[in-house]
């Protein structure tokens, strides 16, 4: 079984959203607030965005790290962007220049890719993967940076039906996310996109580097529909 298998039953199951869950607001927003400017910025007139939180805070013994996870809307695509990597609240860390692990991740997923009955269900789906990789980093201290791929043998697709080629992803900066800086320190935007198996062993096999594998994609954008580009 592959590393996101499990997400698909846990992504079906209804869930609440962050209205209707309990208030995790500390006195302290700014790093939160820093991020939520920087996609205001590119999405000017998107003041209030789909966000999925968690029930019970990481801190506190819940499963998921991250405190949430906001979606902004193109008639292209779904951009996703982490609250949670970053120090989104108060300073707790030595590093004056590196606000937490120095990033947030973030996704952009085709949207004429999905049929209109299954969008929450991959939007939450998707959701469920940032998690379990934001887990890993949290349990481990692994770092999860731009021109890295995360490739874990499943040959089942990183979609809700597991019906797509796309089995693992590429990291690349975000192009359309520049870094920031924040009264906690700098925040990069590391941006995963979906590849298919052949691709990734590709880049497991050194015949190509994770650059070179993006300049054929030719786009940052993970259509599920799509098949191999080699």
């Amino acid at each position: 079984m592959g590393l996101f298998d499990k997400l698909r039953k846990k992504a079906e199951k209804p869930q609440k959203d962050t209205e209707e869950m309990i208030d995790l607001e500390k006195p302290d927003s700014s790093g939160w607030d820093a991020i939520t400017a920087a996609f205001e910025k590119l999405y000017p007139d998107q003041k209030n965005p789909k966000h999925y939180g968690v029930l019970v805070p990481w801190e506190l013994g819940g499963d998921d790290p991250l405190t949430g996870i906001s979606i902004y809307e193109t008639d292209e695509y779904y951009h996703f962007v982490t609250y949670g990597l970053s120090e989104i609240f108060e300073k707790e860390t030595d590093d004056p220049e590196v606000s937490g692990y120095g990033m947030e991740f973030t996704y952009k997923l085709k949207r004429s890719c999905i049929s209109p009955e299954d969008e929450d269900g991959e939007l939450r789906c998707v959701c469920g993967i940032l998690q379990k990789i934001a887990r890993i980093t949290f349990s481990n201290g692994e770092l999860f940076c731009a021109d890295e791929y995360i490739y874990t043998g499943q040959t089942t697709g990183v979609d809700l039906h597991q019906k797509s080629a796309l089995t693992g992803f590429i990291l690349v900066a975000d192009k359309d996310a520049d870094s920031i800086d924040t009264p906690n320190g700098r925040v990069d935007f590391v941006e995963f996109i979906g590849c298919t198996d052949d691709e990734l062993l590709a880049l497991k096999n050194k015949e190509l580097t994770v650059p070179e594998l993006y300049a054929k994609l030719g786009s940052d954008i993970t259509d599920y529909g799509r098949s191999s580009v080699l």
